[in-house]
């Protein structure tokens, strides 16, 4: 029988370690399963929490820094250091997995050793709130070669993955390496497009495969746009610089992806322009205090948006930001369907699986 190792990094989330480790050992049935939580040098009592957990069970292993590492060399301690299973989850412990969720995925690696890596939609859920059932019954499963699987990630320029919902291939995890120190807020999007460079990727299809907890501590809630533009971009290269060699055309991947970055960072400061005019009306003097927008966000989102793609110039939409003026009926299409677009990408499973 194939084996998982599961990492659970914890900083100050050990109120939530009883969920996250009960949703991997006790929802899947016939799946072996072992467990190590790290504590990053917790101040809430978090180490105390696993330890208990640990007491009761001995598939349970706890790990504590005497100091705060970081998130990234805790990951790379746990997946390259700790992890021998046949396949291995990197699961914060604020996640969960779905019942069923490591059998379903343990399945496909078995049937495909070419895949290295699986995932499958992740359910986002507020704290607090009761997420919905999860689907758990496969409707297929696609596997997708790597050059391909990639191709799809530098048309969308977005990376479609959360994390809680992959399992990789043990040996694929060693032979590309952890996760790169240099990219402390999309460490996650480069390393699943590093082993797609190395392996084929496969997708289960029909189910829900881990919840994803939103709540005020998330990482992704201090990145604004031009933030997240510019990280996804530094990413995209890297891939490109490293392992360029192993792409087809990577030339043409490059235009594809600075090109739909370029119409990602003209949106955004559309948004920005027209929340700027609200601001600036008698309406909105009464609900936002009549403060005006900063010109520069959107000066730097347009810069940016010239810097990746040049022919951005040409657009309507950036004709009308750099003089200022109001967005008429074309500029709004635009951002509309850019909006449409980047919301299908972000909350629809059809993105995320094709």
């Amino acid at each position: 029988m194939s084996s998982v190792s599961v990492v659970i990094p914890c900083y100050n989330y050990g109120h939530f370690l009883e969920e996250a480790v009960r949703s991997v050992l006790d929802d899947q049935p016939g799946v072996d399963v072992r467990v190590l939580i790290i504590d990053d040098a917790s101040p809430d009592g978090s180490v105390e929490a696993a330890r208990r957990i640990a007491a009761r069970d001995p598939r349970v292993e706890v790990l504590a820094h005497e100091t705060n590492k970081g998130n990234i060399a805790t990951f790379n301690e746990g997946l390259l250091e700790w992890a021998d299973g046949d396949y291995c989850v990197l699961m914060s412990a604020d996640d969960r997995a779905t019942p069923g969720a490591l059998g379903r995925a343990r399945d496909l690696l078995d049937a495909h050793p070419e895949v290295g890596f699986v995932y499958g939609r992740s359910v986002w859920f507020e704290d607090g709130k009761t997420p919905p059932p999860a689907r758990t019954k496969v409707r297929g499963w696609s596997v997708w070669p790597g050059q391909q699987w990639l191709e799809h990630r530098f048309r969308q320029a977005e990376n479609s993955i959360t994390c809680p919902e992959v399992v990789v291939r043990t040996s694929l995890q060693h032979r590309v390496g952890g996760y790169d120190p240099q990219l402390p807020k999309a460490a996650d999007m480069e390393i699943f497009m590093r082993m797609a460079a190395y392996g084929h990727v496969g997708f289960l299809r029909g189910v829900d495969q881990a919840y994803y907890r939103l709540h005020p501590v998330n990482m992704r809630k201090s990145v604004s746009a031009l933030m997240d533009l510019t990280d996804r971009r530094q990413v995209f290269e890297l891939v490109l610089q490293r392992y360029g060699e192993r792409l087809t055309d990577p030339q043409r991947l490059s235009e594809l992806v600075n090109r739909q970055l370029a119409h990602e960072a003209l949106w955004s400061a559309g948004r920005v322009h027209d929340r700027g005019r609200l601001r600036r009306s008698e309406v909105g003097r009464k609900l936002f205090g009549g403060g005006l927008m900063d010109e520069v966000d959107v000066d730097e989102l347009v810069a940016f948006a010239e810097e990746c793609w040049p022919d951005v110039k040409r657009l309507s939409l950036y004709q009308a930001l750099q003089s200022h003026g109001s967005l008429g009926p074309r500029e709004m299409l635009f951002m509309l369907d850019q909006k449409g677009r980047w919301w299908l990408r972000r909350r629809g499973w059809k993105y995320r699986g094709y």
